[in-house]
């Protein structure tokens, strides 16, 4: 409903980049170069100097950023608020979300949502926790996914699901068989690691320095932020990873991995983050409740199928006379 040349220039000021603007808006750059050539000649004066590979704002520009970014906001607003007249969610919803969020959790729960809201179009954005937060941050993102909890003040994050970390290694490995490992013992090990800023290098970093070996100390003979390639390269013995158990069930299940505890265990987070503002979007906090819900569904029947096994091997143990 806005004026697309305001539009266009709010991300360009914002971001501080032309580039990374016209990835955010889905156009081209010259296309987004065009945009705000438009409006400068509209106002007959330059609102951005570009140099040195950043752009900033002139005085001019600083004024129109002001104006944009509360003509926007009340734009948005008031679709906003016309849509939810009706009791049909639509629109584009923007989430972010963690390479093993989006691989192993987030297609279960968007066909869920898509079956219950058909009118709602998900555009998923996947990258390190670190990356995802600050883009929900900066409102690149309507609802983030991560795989860590946050104290910013400008964040709600709501925990949605716990999910043990495991140190994973080929069978062949000598301490594939054991029933926990600890720092100590995974320490001379080569390490296939996951990239800086993922949630997962942090908790492992932990880890390893509670039980008194220094992260720098471990032989990491890769850093990556694919899940998949992380696993291909364990299995063809580079060495070992620190892995989800609910990105594991198939090589599990097929025997290609073995999985074991670490000692003390070690647990992810799921954390479903949205912004902390006045306003917010019925169809963001519909989704973000939404998430917390399935998967705290999720996590009981998960308990409630482990108890029933229990159940049924003392059964088997100990059989009625």
């Amino acid at each position: 409903m806005a004026d697309r040349r305001l539009q266009v220039f709010h991300a360009v000021s914002r971001h501080g980049s032309f580039t990374r603007a016209a990835e955010t808006l889905f156009m081209t750059q010259p296309a987004v170069t065009f945009q705000v050539k438009q409006l400068e000649e509209q106002f007959n004066t330059r609102l951005l100097d570009r140099g040195h590979g950043k752009v900033t704002l002139t005085p001019a520009g600083e004024i129109v950023f002001a104006y944009a970014d509360r003509i926007l906001g009340l734009s948005d607003e008031m679709e906003t608020r016309i849509n939810e007249l009706t009791d049909e969610l639509t629109g584009v919803l923007t989430i972010g979300a963690s390479p093993t969020i989006a691989a192993y959790w987030l297609p279960q729960v968007l066909s869920t949502f898509k079956h219950k809201y058909p009118r709602v179009v998900p555009r998923v954005f996947v990258g390190n926790s670190e990356s995802i937060q600050n883009r929900v941050l900066a409102h690149d993102i309507d609802v983030g996914l991560v795989e860590r909890d946050t104290n910013d003040a400008d964040l709600e994050c709501t925990l949605a699901y716990r999910d043990e970390l495991m140190a994973v290694m080929p069978p062949s490995h000598p301490l594939s068989n054991s029933k926990s490992l600890s720092p100590a013992q995974l320490q001379p090990i080569p390490f296939v690691d996951r990239d800086p800023g993922a949630a997962i290098r942090g908790l492992a970093e932990e880890f390893f320095r509670a039980g008194g070996v220094a992260p720098e100390s471990l032989e990491r003979t890769a850093e990556l932020g694919s899940l998949a390639v992380i696993k291909q390269l364990v299995r063809e013995g580079m060495g070992f990873a620190i892995i989800s158990r609910a990105s594991l069930n198939r090589e599990l299940r097929d025997g290609t991995l073995k999985a074991i505890s670490l000692e003390p265990r070690l647990y992810s987070s799921l954390n479903v983050l949205v912004p902390k503002d006045r306003f917010r979007a019925r169809l963001h906090s519909t989704f973000a409740e939404f998430v917390v819900q399935h998967l705290s569904d999720y996590a009981k029947s998960n308990e409630a199928a482990a108890d029933a096994s229990v159940d049924n091997q003392l059964a088997i143990n100990n059989p009625q006379p």
